[in-house]
């Protein structure tokens, strides 16, 4: 049997990376998935390459709604085992197992029925596009009960600290799913090639397996709280903390799927029609996910910890362990705008055949604009883990919902008002391309925001909460740049907080 991990003592920076480590692999393990089916399809044309990443839209939409029973188990269970309290541990993984399985038979059977009308939506005026990307879409809602059912039982895991086993389990799936691709996509021997659905019966093939391979695990081998039946009843006492963790976090990743929808309607509409940008979207969004998969690695290792830690109220190693992922992400940030940067071309380039040489340099720009916004990206996502962790996840869905929003008007601003300021890229692209590239400047200008203040936010949370006993990194420094008469309002202020909550204790 896997043991539970103890992360309320020992070395922080060890403890968090060991957790991160297997998050980030599997991470980047699901993430290829869609880059393996993106690259195959690449080279059959830019045409498939389009429908498939429309198509990707619902199943990052259905994903989304996967945070509500995965945070909720990551938080729940994590927390209950710093309180020591492990039959509400047991509870919270049994429940998250029936919500995740109601979840995705739900929402499969919606995606199925209304496939057509949610394609027309995108308003791509090409017949094929828009049938290859019904085909592969109703294709892939077979899958989704399994697919996403796995990311609640990879919750789960995270929950009790053994990030490892999800790695392992879903990379053997994407072996499999890389083995099948070329075969479907482009035919062998007798099989007949199958294009984009061969792409998706690839994917949903290799998911059944991951499906399997977890149920056998959490019944015979590596069941850490030791719970002999998930299925069962759905208990509203261990479902409201679930809604109330990982609601809000849904909540933020549903809007921001639906806004990315839109903002792709708003670039089709700048492009009046043409898939390219499109199809330099989909693809960027793929090349983007490797900085803010591995940045959400470290966010959800942090919320392990963190809520482990904040049920032992320990709020000493809560701040230690935010400021270690904090320098973490950025780091992580700043080798992704480097590359960005200066190795756009070589990067967007294995997504695509050489003769496609328009997408490429689109791709280009795509990638020099949002490296400005990655150190902020990261930020902002291992900032979300830190709230998640002490069970506050409606600050990081407040900033997130209203910056994502914000994207909209700011990509019509940047595409329309401020068009004459923006670069030209003119060795890049022409002219008439230059509109589209507001909606991604849009895109950076409010991630950079996002960032700033969610990370502000959770500052100003450790310098007021009252068991924080331990001074901020350079505190002593920002106090001095308090006016003195604010400076000694602020400390009657925390000394009245720290009196109140030794009186209540």
């Amino acid at each position: 049997m896997t043991k539970i991990k103890d992360l309320t003592s020992g070395n922080i920076l060890s403890q968090i990376v060991k957790l991160a480590i297997p998050i980030i692999a599997t991470s980047f393990v699901q993430m290829a998935y869609n880059m393996t089916d993106m690259a195959w399809l690449g080279q059959v044309g830019k045409e498939t390459l389009s429908a498939v990443g429309m198509a990707l839209y619902l199943v990052w939409f259905g994903s989304s709604l996967m945070f509500i029973p995965k945070i909720g188990a990551e938080v729940g269970i994590s927390q209950s085992i710093g309180q020591n309290h492990i039959p509400h541990a047991q509870s919270f993984a049994k429940n998250t197992f029936a919500l995740s399985l109601l979840l995705s038979t739900a929402f499969a059977a919606l995606v199925w029925i209304f496939a057509v009308p949610i394609i027309n939506s995108f308003n791509i005026d090409n017949e094929f596009v828009n049938a290859t990307a019904v085909d592969y879409l109703r294709f892939v809602a077979f899958g989704m009960p399994f697919t996403f059912t796995n990311i609640g039982i990879s919750g789960i895991y995270n929950g009790t600290g053994n990030t490892r086993i999800p790695f392992v389990v879903n990379t053997i799936g994407l072996i499999m799913n890389i083995i099948l691709d070329p075969i479907l996509i482009f035919g062998w021997g007798s099989i007949p090639a199958l294009g984009a659905k061969g792409a998706a019966i690839a994917t949903v093939s290799s998911q059944v397996l991951v499906f399997l391979i977890f149920i056998y695990h959490l019944h015979f081998r590596q069941n850490p709280l030791h719970i002999k039946n998930y299925f069962g009843r759905i208990q509203k006492k261990f479902l409201q903390p679930i809604l109330k963790v990982g609601g809000p976090v849904a909540l933020q990743s549903v809007c921001f799927a639906f806004l990315a929808m839109l903002l792709a309607r708003v670039l089709n509409d700048i492009a009046k029609g043409n898939e390219i940008p499109f199809a330099v979207q989909s693809i960027g969004a793929q090349i983007e996910a490797l900085s803010w998969m591995t940045a959400s690695g470290f966010s959800t290792a942090l919320g392990t910890f963190t809520g482990q830690n904040f049920g032992a109220k320990k709020w000493d190693r809560i701040q230690k362990g935010f400021f270690i992922t904090l320098g973490i992400a950025a780091f992580i940030g700043l080798i992704s705008t480097v590359l960005f940067l200066f190795v756009g071309e070589s990067i967007f380039g294995l997504f695509m055949k050489n003769s496609e040489q328009e997408v490429i340099q689109l791709g280009i720009i795509y990638l020099i604009i949002l490296s400005f916004s990655q150190i902020f990206m990261c930020i902002e996502i291992s900032t979300t883990g830190a709230f998640n962790g002490i069970g506050r996840a409606i600050p990081p869905a407040v900033v997130g919902i209203i910056g994502n929003v914000l994207r909209i008007p700011f990509a019509l601003l940047f595409s329309y008002t401020l068009l004459d300021f923006l670069p030209l890229f003119q060795d890049w692209i022409s002219s008439e391309s230059v509109q589209v590239t507001g909606v991604w400047w849009g895109v950076t200008f409010t991630s950079i925001l996002k960032g700033c203040i969610l990370f502000f936010w959770f500052l100003i949370l450790l310098y007021k909460h009252p068991e924080n006993e331990h001074p901020l990194p350079l505190q002593k420094f920002w106090i001095r740049l308090i006016p003195c008469r604010l400076r000694q309002t602020s400390i009657i202020i925390n000394q009245l907080e720290n009196e109140e909550f030794k009186k209540g204790a």
